[in-house]
């Protein structure tokens, strides 16, 4: 009877340690299986911060090229503005003296349209 029922109380207990080893197990797997998508996430994950940090400095550089080509093309818009406002004034300047030059040539010549005095040897007109 003893016996028994030790018999049945080991039958019991492999029974429960059995049920437990495989829901271990199955724990143990689940994790396993866990663990190897999360390193395929990790692995992805860090091709896209390689891809992405790429990008960024191609941007940077891309950003730098194009600041040193907006300089460059102020400086020459500067040297333009500056070249067009010396060209306007020397315009102007030399409006002014075209303006005097032929007020001073219109009187001349107001002075030489008067009519001349005949040369003796011709007759009056």
């Amino acid at each position: 009877n003893d016996e028994t029922e030790h018999k049945g109380w080991c039958d019991t207990e492999l029974s429960t340690n059995e049920q437990t080893r495989k829901e271990k197990t199955e724990g143990v797997e689940t994790l396993h299986a866990e663990i190897d998508q999360l390193e395929a996430s990790i692995a992805k994950l860090t091709e896209d911060v390689s891809e992405l940090a790429k990008a960024v400095a191609e941007l940077d550089a891309a950003m730098s090229e194009a600041t040193k080509l907006r300089l460059e093309e102020k400086a020459t818009n500067e040297a333009t503005i500056k070249d067009a406002g010396e060209a306007q004034t020397a315009v102007a300047q030399a409006l002014t003296v075209l303006k005097e030059f032929y007020a001073k040539a219109g009187e001349a010549t107001a002075f030489m349209q008067q009519q001349p005095e005949s040369p003796e040897i011709f007759d009056s007109p």
